[in-house]
């Protein structure tokens, strides 16, 4: 059924959820793990009103994401592992998480990614955006979505 399957990650409880049921299918179906996790890069311009930081901040920033990002595959990993599912941890850096993840999918060969939404409607969608809809939308790879 599925070889490969990719679960994105971003250490929330939410997503929790649904690496537990990425983990469950891929044991089930035999298929092999890619844990994603998305971090962004830091601006390299300031906020309107704020004070900008200097290059040891920034790269001091960018550090402590990707170190919080790698533990987060990392748990995933493990917790795969435990299940008896070989999981390969990924670690991407874009500030666009839906591109990122459809080009990851693209890249390890994916026969499915999983995925959560937070399920939001009307005004805090539009403001809030959703990377699982641009997901949805845009990749030839089908999508799991879990709530």
């Amino acid at each position: 059924m599925y070889k490969r399957i990719l679960v994105a990650t971003d250490g929330s409880p939410l997503a929790e959820k649904a690496v537990g049921s990425a983990i469950e299918l891929a044991a089930l179906a035999g298929a092999e793990l890619i844990a994603l996790r998305v971090v962004p890069r830091y601006p390299q311009s300031y906020f309107e009103g704020s004070i900008p930081l200097s290059a040891d901040d920034v790269a001091r920033v960018e550090k402590q994401w990707s170190d919080d990002g790698r533990t987060t595959v990392e748990a995933v990993k493990a917790a795969g592992e435990a299940k008896g599912v070989v999981v390969k941890p990924i670690l991407a850096k874009s500030d666009i998480v839906s591109d990122a993840l459809i080009a990851a999918a693209k890249k390890h060969e994916v026969d499915l990614i999983v995925m959560a939404s937070h399920g939001r409607k009307g005004v805090k969608r539009l403001l809030l955006g959703s990377e699982t809809m641009q997901v949805l939308t845009h990749s030839e790879i089908p999508v799991l979505v879990l709530r």
